[in-house]
């Protein structure tokens, strides 16, 4: 262990960094370095790959949401590795393979610098697999290893530009701000977009249709066909996936507001009262991110397998793994009956995968969230000894951890099913009716927003009062 704790620590000095700032940046400043930040994901994101041919089918298109990344550009692996990365350490972490001391401050750098270095192995290793397992078409060995370099370079990019925002330069997290900016080009294409779209197949092309709603609705309206944008194909949005998607966003910020509050009384400064809250959705999006990683992975080395390996035609077996069409879509098998349905033409034309789609989600992402919470550090024994090392006592109860995590185990467990099958049903029904983004991402733009919303509150209350910005971060 300590061998590979001075690895980690020489290898961080090699790799490429930046700097904390000197003095903490105003308000003002931060809003700059954010949006200098968005400013080049968003290019980098519709800057297509040098040497990369014409677009095929994406078998990752139901992920990308979640990694913030677009198919043919320098962008394709988004923050993938940053996230995987992160997960990896983390579940290694808090499953104590890894033993850190969080709260030593040489142990959480010695955190930070392995996750970072993990990223790089990450980047590589996905880069080499997108290219080898065919998820970019067939190419020539030239062309894989120039798109190599400029996947593994434009993924760099990306840590840095999350790293100089984390680090105190902007606000909040890359991570987080190019999730919602990813979220919010697709809610407002689906909303504003005024391109004629095919309404047929590339093997079938139909007559062109505006995609977007409001230019779909203006154009329905002069022509007095009003009832035509009710219900329209499961490619474009209608007024029914229009209001379902904004009776979603005012459902989860009504379920984001429901937690139990756990009275707490500090036993170090006498007369201070609080509350320990533990919300409804209390692992957050985690269990269908890690659904949504899962299936994706399942639908990637399916896709290897099929495509290049022949092993579908030497093994029958995996035909239970999947069947693809022409088109590179997924038409039996697990993968099938894992991947979103997307629009009531769907959900209505089959309705046993809906149903199998419907009760994989919630299943896993209930699993998930229980698991998560036992290696996350949010299990009742966990939050009994924070709140223990915070000197603070549930009143009525023994100041101990043991009395602390028995009156926490009458919430935690329960809570933590209840959220997951909330935010299962969530994400496994909005994709079933089509909705703007798809579940997953609602579900993530308005986390990001609400948490975007509460840190923005918080800075502006620190310029103006630093003490009273310290009162309320205690309340």
């Amino acid at each position: 262990m300590a061998s590979l704790r001075e690895f980690v620590k020489t290898a961080a000095t090699v790799l490429p960094e930046i700097p904390k700032p000197e003095r903490k940046p105003s308000l003002n400043e931060r809003f700059i370095w954010t949006g200098l930040a968005l400013i080049v994901y968003l290019v980098m994101s519709i800057t297509p790959l040098y040497q990369f041919g014409a677009g095929k089918q994406d078998p990752f298109q139901f992920l990308r949401i979640i990694f913030a990344s677009t198919q043919g550009t320098l962008m394709e692996l988004g923050i993938g590795p940053i996230v995987t990365s992160g997960l990896i350490l983390q579940l290694l972490q808090g499953s104590e393979i890894i033993k850190l001391d969080m709260g030593n401050p040489e142990d959480r750098s010695l955190f930070g610098s392995a996750t970072k270095l993990l990223t790089f192995f990450v980047i590589a290793a996905e880069s080499g697999a997108y290219i080898i397992g065919g998820a970019l078409g067939s190419l020539a060995p030239t062309q894989g290893v120039v798109i190599f370099v400029q996947l593994f370079l434009a993924s760099v990019v990306v840590l840095l530009l999350d790293e100089l925002i984390q680090k105190g330069w902007g606000i909040g997290s890359g991570v987080s701000l190019f999730i919602l900016a990813g979220v919010a080009q697709t809610v407002m294409w689906y909303t504003l977009s005024p391109f004629p779209v095919n309404t047929g197949t590339s093997q079938s092309p139909g007559p062109a249709e505006i995609f977007g709603f409001i230019p779909a609705l203006i154009s329905s309206a002069f022509a007095g066909n009003l009832g035509d944008i009710v219900v329209r194909g499961f490619k474009f949005p209608s007024l029914l996936t229009f209001v379902l998607t904004l009776v979603m966003i005012l459902v989860l910020i009504y379920i984001e507001g429901i937690r139990v509050e756990l009275p707490i009384t500090s036993i170090k400064y006498r007369g201070f009262q609080g509350v320990y809250p533990i919300k409804l959705l209390y692992v957050s999006n985690i269990p269908v991110i890690l659904v949504s990683a899962l299936g994706a992975n399942i639908a990637f080395f399916s896709k290897l397998l099929y495509g290049n390996l022949g092993a579908f035609a030497n093994f029958p077996y995996l035909k239970y793994l999947a069947q693809y069409d022409s088109q590179g879509n997924a038409v039996s098998g697990l993968v099938y009956y894992i991947s979103p349905p997307r629009g009531l033409d769907h959900t209505l034309g089959d309705p046993i995968h809906s149903v199998v789609y419907v009760l994989y989600l919630v299943t896993l992402a209930v699993l998930f969230a229980r698991i998560w919470v036992e290696i996350g550090g949010l299990n009742p024994k966990a939050v009994a000894k924070n709140l223990m090392g915070a000197d603070v006592q549930v009143p009525g109860f023994r100041r101990s951890g043991l009395s602390i995590e028995q009156v926490l185990n009458r919430y935690i467990p329960p809570i933590t099913i209840i959220g997951g099958i909330i935010i299962g049903l969530i994400a496994s029904v909005s994709d079933l009716f089509g909705v703007f983004g798809s579940g997953i991402g609602i579900l993530l733009m308005v986390d990001i927003v609400l948490q975007y919303y509460q840190m923005l509150v918080k800075e502006q209350i620190e310029e103006v009062s630093p003490r009273l910005a310290g009162i309320l971060g205690q309340a």
